[in-house]
């Protein structure tokens, strides 16, 4: 089918969206850890009833022990640090300014891959950092006193908000590493690839999330958590659109297209955001929220597509 790979990238766009609001009521209602632990475990059993529905068997097959200490690395780094960071900007900052610092989440990849993997970085690369940057300075600052720039945003919001660009970035590279240590099995289509690798990120965000949950305290939270019907609502809803379905669709869409043709089309999330975030969190859309949102996309796609 012509243009699959776009269409998966676009969708992805809107289910990162779906994630984006879902999680943000989902941190103020359970907590961040907790909220985590319940999409981690749920991603873990919704891969294991596709696998046994498709190939028979529940676990996923094709991992070389590589390719699996690879992908639970990535999953330390972009679920539990990276996803740490960003639900916690959700509850201070909230969706739509988390997903404009996400902009950033391609850039590291590609910062990354060519500091690790030798990939070649242009001169036009550097100009779409500084137009995402750009964007992003123009949503989140304003004038302050004395005619000084200042920071519209809470710094500790801010913060989180770059760490989980970050560590999204660098364990997307991650994911390319141990998705290239995989080896063709006949019992597991290569749609289903992505799918074995989001598994093994999914085990070490369980792994992850529990121990600082158990560290933290907060178990007590995570019972009454069960007890929650709305809150086990979101959560599933959350899993769904995010670490099942979003992430493992956001793997599968660069095995069809261009890395960056997927990259930016998955990137268009703090486009959509606007009006959904208006319209369930009564946040202002303003000037400097839809040019800033437009010019870091903008910056996003000169990097790629330059």
């Amino acid at each position: 089918m012509t243009y699959i790979g776009e269409l998966i990238s676009i969708g992805v766009a809107f289910s990162w969206t779906a994630t984006a609001l879902l999680s943000e009521f989902g941190s103020k209602r359970l907590g961040n850890l907790t909220l985590n632990v319940l999409r981690m475990a749920l991603a873990l059993l919704f891969s294991l009833v596709l696998f046994g529905v498709v190939t028979g068997s529940p676990l996923p097959a094709g991992a070389t022990a590589e390719a699996a200490g690879w992908m639970l690395l990535s999953g330390l780094v972009g679920y539990v640090i990276g996803d740490y960071c960003l639900f916690q900007c959700y509850i201070i900052i909230g969706s739509r300014y988390g997903q404009l610092f996400m902009t950033l989440a391609p850039l590291v990849a590609a910062f990354m891959a060519w500091v690790t993997l030798g990939q070649q970085m242009k001169a036009v690369s550097v100009v779409a950092m500084l137009v995402t940057l750009v964007g992003i300075g123009i949503s989140v600052l304003g004038r302050g006193e004395h005619h000084k720039v200042s920071l519209r945003l809470p710094l500790n919001g801010v913060l989180f908000a770059i760490g989980a660009a970050v560590c999204q970035g660098v364990g997307l590279v991650l994911s390319k590493v141990g998705m290239d240590h995989y080896v063709a099995v006949a019992s597991m289509p290569e749609w289903l690839v992505p799918f074995s690798a989001n598994f093994y990120r999914c085990v070490a965000g369980v792994v992850g999330f529990s121990l600082l949950l158990w560290y933290r305290g907060e178990t007590s939270a995570f019972r009454d958590a069960l007890h929650d019907r709305k809150g086990l609502t979101v959560a599933t809803a959350t899993t769904i659109f995010g670490p099942f379905v979003g992430v493992g669709f956001s793997l599968m869409a660069v095995q069809y297209t261009a890395a960056g043709i997927a990259s930016t089309l998955m990137a268009m999330t703090p486009i959509i955001i606007l009006l959904p975030s208006y319209w369930l969190f009564h946040e202002k859309i303003t000037w400097r929220a839809v040019v800033g949102a437009v010019i870091s996309v903008v910056g996003v796609s000169l990097f790629f597509l330059g």
